[in-house]
């Protein structure tokens, strides 16, 4: 775990600059949440709004970060509203936030822009929860949240918007479906019954912090879809939890809410958990836990006894998950692996085919933007064969043949960014053998995501030219697929 935390690779920086920006981002908003004259309370939700501005909007070109950014002031202001005026009315508030849950899991059916308002609506209510809010406050809190996000928005749009020198990442779209064959709905449905688990026994667990179980419900049903992920996400989240505990025993309780080195820490958390959000879910864990732990101290409420309830909490939450996805509608971890592979084996051919076009003189032809989907439907795939290849999984065999396939796809993906990198070359040549290979990686992928089998790849000695070389690479790895994705009776890997 620390050695894919450390040694993870960083292209660009791009992770160091967005955790770096958030520092900046969020400081910027408490200091001018602090300048207005807002309590610490004012400060606090100033700042975990300005968190969620830059945190959850993830939108695939700057102006449409804007917009999301613009938006979410709009849902969450009256969604604080509702939780400040239902405070001393638990039965309305209850029901209203497990409306909240199954609204914000739905709304990921619109994509980037319904996933972040989702989110914001969530956290929203559950900030209200976390302070205690009441209809007197709401002024201060308002102002607090419509200054933050302009101050996060400063900082995103105008003096730090490294985006604008980058091309748009394409996210790919969840798997289609309609009614319960939707992923999203099926998942809001659960992230409700899961939720409405959560909340009643947290409330069992404690009156008054009941809303942690609820809390880390709905993140383990976060940038999920199959059971077996959210059970993975669900064991990640209690671990992160547990080492974050521990550490606030050395570190949160004896500060006991100084002012000075619990912001600096607080800093420091906020950056560890914009790092390590890509690599490792855990370590974000720890990192929220630790900043959670130092808001705490700086209110005046922190103790050892309510980090062993926060410890409960969140495991009454992770219960509340793993029994939703096991028995509410279950989405099975077998097919969405094989949708987000079949996905991109044939971005794996749209790749070649551009790159091919490109190489014969087709000027408009562009395998970058299909590059950078490939990179996407490699994320997707491996966060989908994550329960597989845990160290937790039991089936040795299936996790060896799942370890191949992401080995094989990882050998496919670096041989498309060579053959690209060929083809963005003005004096690269495209010759009889090119085409013949592309047809055969075309073939191949056609094998694969269809159930025929591999053509052979063409026998002799590697080739000199840099193109053929990496498509004869390609080759290689696609052929290579057809084991680890069949069992010998001809099963997906999937399926096995």
């Amino acid at each position: 775990m620390l050695k894919r935390l450390f040694m993870s690779p960083d292209p660009g920086r791009a992770r160091l600059r967005f955790a770096a920006r958030a520092v900046l981002g969020i400081g910027l908003a408490v200091v001018v949440c602090g300048l207005a004259g807002t309590s610490l309370v004012g400060a606090v939700i100033g700042g975990l709004a300005a968190l969620l501005a830059l945190f959850t909007v993830t939108d695939a070109t700057v102006r449409g970060q804007a917009v999301t950014t613009a938006l979410l002031p709009v849902v969450g202001l009256p969604v604080l509203a509702a939780a400040a005026a239902l405070h001393d009315h638990p039965v309305a508030r209850d029901l209203t936030f497990l409306a909240v849950v199954g609204a914000g899991v739905y709304a990921r059916r619109w994509g980037p822009r319904g996933h972040s308002l989702g989110v914001f609506a969530f956290m929203t209510f559950f900030i209200a929860q976390f302070l205690h809010a009441t209809t007197d406050r709401l002024p201060e809190m308002y102002a607090a949240v419509l200054l933050a996000v302009a101050a996060a928005a400063v900082v995103r749009f105008g003096l730090w918007c490294y985006e604008r020198r980058l091309p748009a990442p394409v996210a790919p779209a969840p798997p289609a479906g309609t009614g319960l064959a939707r992923i999203t709905t099926r998942q809001a449905v659960q992230a409700t019954a899961g939720a409405g688990f959560a909340l009643v026994v947290g409330q069992m667990v404690s009156g008054d912090r009941w809303y942690w179980a609820v809390g880390a419900t709905w993140w383990v049903f976060v940038n999920t879809t199959s059971r077996g992920e959210t059970l993975v996400r669900g064991f990640r989240r209690v671990l992160g939890t547990v080492m974050g505990i521990g550490l606030g025993f050395l570190i949160a309780v004896p500060l006991a809410g100084a002012a000075v080195p619990s912001a600096v820490l607080a800093a420091a958390c906020v950056f560890g958990i914009f790092y390590t959000a890509a690599v490792s879910y855990t370590w974000m864990m720890l990192c929220v836990t630790l900043l959670a732990e130092l808001l705490y101290g700086l209110l005046g409420v922190l103790s050892p006894g309510l980090l062993a309830l926060r410890l409960a909490e969140t495991g009454v939450g992770a219960l509340g998950a793993a029994l939703a996805v096991l028995f509410v509608l279950p989405v099975t971890t077998h097919a969405v692996n094989d949708a987000w592979i079949q996905r991109a084996l044939r971005c794996v051919h749209a790749c070649t085919a551009e790159a091919a076009a490109r190489l014969s003189g087709t000027e408009d032809a562009d395998p970058a933007p299909r590059v950078a989907e490939l990179e996407q439907l490699l994320g997707r795939v491996r966060l989908s064969l994550a329960p597989l290849v845990h160290p937790l999984n039991p089936m040795y065999r299936r996790k060896r043949r799942a370890r191949r396939v992401l080995s094989l796809l990882d050998d496919c993906a670096r041989e498309i960014r060579g053959l690209v990198a060929v083809a963005a070359d003005p004096e690269a040549s495209h010759d009889a053998r090119l085409a013949a290979a592309c047809w055969r990686v075309e073939a191949a992928v056609e094998a694969l995501t269809g159930g025929g089998a591999v053509p052979a790849r063409a026998d002799g000695p590697l080739a000199a030219e840099p193109a053929l070389a990496h498509l004869h690479g390609l080759e290689r790895a696609l052929a290579e697929l057809a084991a680890p994705l069949r069992s010998p009776s001809g099963s997906p890997l999937v399926g096995a």
